[in-house]
């Protein structure tokens, strides 16, 4: 099934003293970027956390954003960051001497310091954490990708009617094409006519004429390959599932076609058909761009 790449997903989930809430939400973007928000006490689940979004995911850039709550009863242990304090100690002692100011540091000033004290909460260990969170991070997961499926059906909807309106406007093209040179034939032959008094045209060197006006206009190999990008893209879109960049491959080489179609066109009717022909397949490229 086709996805699109853009969606939000909401999930939550709770122990009886720890409760995690996961919003997501993905826009369009090359390849899988993710950026997660995270407490800073949970922070080494972030590995988890991509590696679990890799699991739903193949395009997009994800923004993930998680928060929690302590419910219930629950024991802490207030620790704090011996390393970081002793930095902290010796970088006052440095400050202190270089500006010869009295160093009158005390252990109430120094636990004012950013991340020298850390409320862990003792009754769940890492696994039993990830647990919760996992559980939250899943039904989010889930939501976000319903919703890029649901919008990679609009997606295939409204791109099955523009390559139909493609077809028809390649079909144009080639009944357009015979049509010019019968009317190309007809203007020569009256033209010869006009210059010669005794009207005796040489056939051969008309139809040879005729020729050469007809392979410098011809466009049957390019309407033949529109054709066939048109099917392969059709099937593309009923087969689903991480096409997103073979399609924008097939549309840029629709764009090639259409553009030596027209700097072929010598005729208004067939400038015009090849005009709209590369609007809709622009049409086409902005929408396989939304397409994982």
């Amino acid at each position: 099934m086709i996805k699109s790449m853009t969606g939000f997903g909401r999930g939550e989930h709770s122990s009886e003293t720890l409760k995690f809430t996961v919003e997501m939400k993905s826009v369009n973007h090359r390849y899988l970027d993710s950026n997660v928000r995270i407490p800073k006490e949970y922070a080494y689940l972030d590995t988890s956390i991509r590696s679990e979004l890799k699991k739903y995911l193949g395009r997009g850039k994800v923004d993930v954003f998680v928060t929690y709550e302590i419910i219930g009863e629950a024991e802490y242990d207030l620790q704090f960051n011996e390393h970081l304090a002793q930095e902290y100690v010796d970088a006052y002692a440095r400050m202190a001497e270089r500006f010869h100011l009295e160093n009158d540091l005390t252990a109430v000033k120094l636990g004012a310091q950013p991340e020298i004290f850390r409320l862990r909460e003792d009754s769940m260990d890492e696994e039993e954490v990830w647990s919760v969170l996992k559980e939250a991070l899943d039904q989010a997961l889930e939501m976000l990708v319903d919703a890029r499926k649901r919008e990679g059906k609009n997606l295939k909807d409204d791109l099955d009617g523009k390559l139909s309106h493609m077809e028809e406007l390649v079909e144009g093209i080639t009944r357009r094409y015979p049509e010019i040179i019968s009317a190309y034939e007809l203007r020569l032959k009256e033209k010869v006519a006009a210059l010669l008094e005794d009207n005796q045209i040489d056939e051969n060197r008309l139809a040879a004429e005729v020729i050469l006006f007809a392979d410098k206009l011809a466009t049957d190999e390019e309407t033949v390959r529109l054709k066939s990008h048109i099917d392969t893209m059709k099937k593309e879109l009923e087969k689903g599932d991480d096409i997103g960049r073979k399609l924008d491959f097939i549309a840029q080489e629709m764009n090639r076609e259409a553009n030596t179609i027209l700097s072929k066109a010598n005729d208004l009717e067939t400038s015009n058909l090849a005009i709209d022909l590369k609007t809709v397949i622009e049409k086409i490229r902005e929408q396989v761009q939304n397409i994982e």
